[in-house]
């Protein structure tokens, strides 16, 4: 995980936390706010469910340029070989 996806996980943290808080200790009903509590949870798993699924997308995008690039040096050190075999 990058410093950006550690802020952005941090940050979501902390604005459920405060959320959370901040519901607590509102003059809610106590079943008003235990909903309000279980949507704002909600709405921070859905957070990071997406923040996950894009470092995934991420991360077989970095896989894929890694491998062609090893594909890449490999046709051309196959190349050299073949140009030097021909001209010894």
């Amino acid at each position: 995980m990058n410093d950006n996806s550690k802020v952005l996980v941090g940050l979501l943290a902390g604005l459920a936390a405060g959320a959370a808080l901040g519901l607590l200790f509102a003059p809610d009903k106590g079943s008003e706010t235990r909903d309000k509590l279980s949507q704002s949870l909600k709405d921070l798993g859905d957070s990071i469910k997406d923040k996950a699924a894009d470092e995934i997308n991420n991360l077989a995008s970095l896989r894929d340029k890694v491998v062609d690039s090893v594909k890449s040096k490999l046709r051309q050190t196959e190349e050299e070989f073949v140009d030097d075999v021909e001209h010894a």
